[in-house]
């Protein structure tokens, strides 16, 4: 009798202990998060964050391409202070990584937007709230006020809807627009699962944010309805022209390639760019962003603020980034997984792994400050270029 109850006792420790345990408590980097977000999404909305345009080639490269570049560290440097705090579109954070616009975080967590956006606020970076999100922009605004919140953006021929997106912006607060330019026409069929089989949106979905200014025009359509019909492929420069027009907010063009599209922004006078494929969910077969960066950067030389986004998982990708003269990286699917497995703290936890292993990556590089990892010659380089002078 006293030796069962003395093994019931240890299997009461032991399942303690294995609780102590449990995956929440291993949730230590990004892919952590990223195998258990997979785990407790339903298929379709695994699918819908997961999934990439037609072969899903570029959604892999953004990640694949940051291998190939290598740090050269300098060692023996007084590295005990580091100071990574930056300004992003005018606001100052404590770290260079902000939350990049994703729709529909209620897929994630009843709450959605207001967790995400109160893990942002809590450890003091930006989010940009996407035009598609579950909750409208005076809903986050009154949650979850002091959040740092960016608008962002889709332009169409219907200038009503958008000027009614703007002005609602600037009465709740937000501290400019994010305008996605790399999605000219509404196209969602060539979404494809991992495993290549083709994925359909559920366009039962709703976002109580776009619906909110789509029915003053259309208040008998849905809002994916109107947006399809709008979303025509006739938008050009001039839209941009139009909204620096209208609003006096800072506007940031994200979806920049090439030289000569990071050079038609500056002559448009924007605010900053974003360097971005969409996270590989438009447009197939393109560079990965990464590998694109330097030419950005290389074309703006200085006039405005270059940002990134695309394939961000480690702080050391976050470090190649910033040394390849970002100003401050955006992240999507990490957050939406952080979000799928511990609501706004798992976003947080998300957040401080980055932050903790993008630190370190600057330590063991020999740098403290964003300055130096942005001016120290050749601390990161591609591996072509080096096995190249062997």
């Amino acid at each position: 009798m006293c030796v069962l109850f003395l093994h019931a006792y240890n299997f009461s420790l032991l399942a303690k202990s294995l609780n102590l345990l449990s995956m929440d408590n291993l949730l230590l980097s990004v892919s952590d998060y990223e195998g258990e977000a997979r785990k407790k999404l339903s298929q379709h909305d695994w699918g819908y964050f997961a999934a990439g345009a037609v072969g899903g080639e570029t959604i892999k490269e953004n990640c694949e391409a940051f291998k190939r570049w290598r740090f050269r560290p300098r060692n023996l440097k007084n590295v005990s202070r580091v100071n990574c705090a930056t300004e992003v579109i005018g606001s100052k954070v404590p770290f260079p990584i902000c939350i990049a616009p994703t729709a529909f975080h209620r897929l994630c967590a009843p709450e959605g937007e207001f967790c995400t956006a109160r893990a942002a606020e809590s450890i003091g970076v930006g989010m940009a709230v996407s035009l598609w999100s579950n909750k409208t922009m005076e809903e986050i605004a009154t949650e979850v006020p002091n959040c740092i919140k960016w608008c962002q953006l889709q332009l169409t021929k219907n200038r009503i809807v958008t000027e009614h997106f703007v002005r609602r912006a600037e009465q709740n607060g937000f501290k400019g627009f994010i305008v996605t330019i790399d999605e000219p026409v509404f196209r969602n069929r060539d979404h494809r699962y991992e495993d290549g089989r083709p994925f359909n949106f559920d366009t039962s979905i709703r976002s109580r944010n776009i619906e909110q200014s789509t029915k003053i025009v259309e208040p008998d359509q849905s809002a994916f309805a109107a947006f399809q019909s709008w979303m025509n492929g006739s938008v050009e420069w001039d839209s941009i022209d139009w909204l620096k027009e209208i609003t006096d907010l800072p506007v940031v063009v994200k979806g920049i390639l090439t030289a000569e599209m990071a050079i038609k922004a500056v002559e448009h006078k924007v605010d900053g760019i974003i360097v971005s494929n969409h996270g590989g969910r438009i447009l197939d077969s393109t560079f990965a962003t990464i590998d694109v960066l330097p030419e950005v950067v290389k074309a703006v030389n200085g006039r405005v603020d270059v940002y990134f986004d695309g394939g961000i998982r480690k702080g050391t990708d976050v470090a190649k980034a910033i040394a390849l003269r970002a100003k401050a990286v955006f992240v999507g699917r990490p957050i939406i997984w952080g979000l799928a497995c511990r609501g706004e703290e798992g976003v947080r936890n998300v957040l401080e792994i980055l932050k903790n292993e993008f630190i370190f990556t600057m330590q063991f590089l020999g740098v403290s400050t964003i300055e130096e990892l942005q001016t120290t010659p050749d601390i990161v380089v591609h591996e072509t270029r080096y096995f190249s002078k062997l």
